[in-house]
């Protein structure tokens, strides 16, 4: 896709910035600039922060300026010493500037995450990329921009793909993994009958198969609010509570935090029985009776099943902490 004509300028930014002073895109011009919004729970967001951070080494003393927008997708995300740990755990280098209240997004006019904002030299958008993909031509408009600043700068070859499915066309041939789904009472879907017991402590029960792909089913005592469901919240006898829900996908991420307390366990099975040794993740392990676990101990995304091939599965959580909060199921299907 060619750059777009020089017909709209992009719009200011914000105060609040982690990594770096607060910054204007009119203190920027005579620099080619690259907004990123993201919010550090997303999965899609964080798989592409290899080429965000690779873009930032290559290019930056050629005139690029990388900007990460944070955009928070859940309550806890609006914190900014989360945001700033996040930030320092995935080693971000560039600055991010934090947007709580939504102001760029939607001068921006952006509907997702993440979402990527190239403007050239005189504050003009020239290219932008909604969702993964399309590495490979926003690295060639970077240069573009880049060739217009430094004439006759050599530019290095472009980043060979960080996964098989970044290439070209290669993401068409994925097969279509589960949607996220979301287990707050606003955008979530139980397949309980009656659904969700909206900010109350409520006690559900499982009905008989696990439900269709696109739900899920919970038992034991939840509390439910717009965005997450709680655990056994309130509760001073502590029993069981679960959910299950099918999958198909090559990877299944948990949006979670631990609460009021500072950690909980969560154990996780896949098909009845632990996660295969295979499929398991940094941020799962084995407790002493051979079950696979996650302990949550920040609000933030935790991988639970990684494979390298797509597959389908029941996945059954099974919690007695109190009060950790499940917030999305995200599903990755070329991993």
């Amino acid at each position: 896709m060619p750059l777009f004509p020089k017909t709209v300028h992009a719009p200011e930014i914000g105060p609040a910035w982690i990594n770096s002073p607060p910054l204007t895109l009119r203190g920027l011009r005579g620099r080619t600039v690259l907004v990123d919004f993201w919010d550090y729970t997303c999965v899609n967001c964080l798989r592409t922060l290899p080429y965000l951070r690779g873009w930032h080494e290559r290019y930056a003393a050629l005139g690029l300026q990388v900007i990460g927008v944070h955009s928070p997708e859940f309550v806890f995300a609006r914190t900014p010493g989360h945001v700033e740990r996040a930030i320092g755990s995935l080693g971000i280098p560039y600055p991010v500037v934090l947007d709580n209240d939504y102001a760029i997004w939607k001068a921006f006019a952006n509907k997702c995450w993440p979402a990527k904002y190239l403007i050239d030299r005189d504050g003009y958008i020239r290219y932008f990329q909604l969702g993964e993909g399309g590495y490979h031509e926003m690295e060639e408009s970077i240069q573009e921009l880049l060739s217009d600043l430094n004439p006759g700068a050599k530019m290095p070859p472009l980043m060979p793909p960080v996964r098989a499915m970044d290439a070209p066309g290669r993401a068409a041939t994925c097969p279509r993994p589960t949607p996220e789904l979301y287990l707050g009472s606003v955008r979530g879907q139980l397949a309980n009958p009656g659904g969700f017991v909206e900010n109350a402590l409520s006690e559900y029960q499982y009905g008989g198969a696990p439900p269709p792909e696109g739900s899920v089913e919970i038992a034991g005592w939840w509390g439910s609010d717009r965005e997450c469901l709680a655990a056994n919240a309130s509760r001073n006898d502590v029993h069981a509570a679960r959910l299950r829900l099918r999958y198909s996908a090559a990877e299944v991420n948990l949006v979670a935090a631990p609460g009021e307390q500072p950690s909980g366990q969560i154990i996780v099975r896949e098909n009845g029985g632990p996660i295969p040794p295979a499929a398991r993740t940094e941020d799962v392990h084995e407790n002493p009776g051979g079950e696979t676990c996650l302990t949550i101990t920040a609000p933030r995304m935790y991988r639970l099943i990684h494979r390298d091939t797509f597959t389908e599965g029941v996945l059954e959580l099974e919690t007695r902490s109190q009060g950790v909060e499940l917030y999305a199921f995200t599903f990755v299907s070329c991993a």
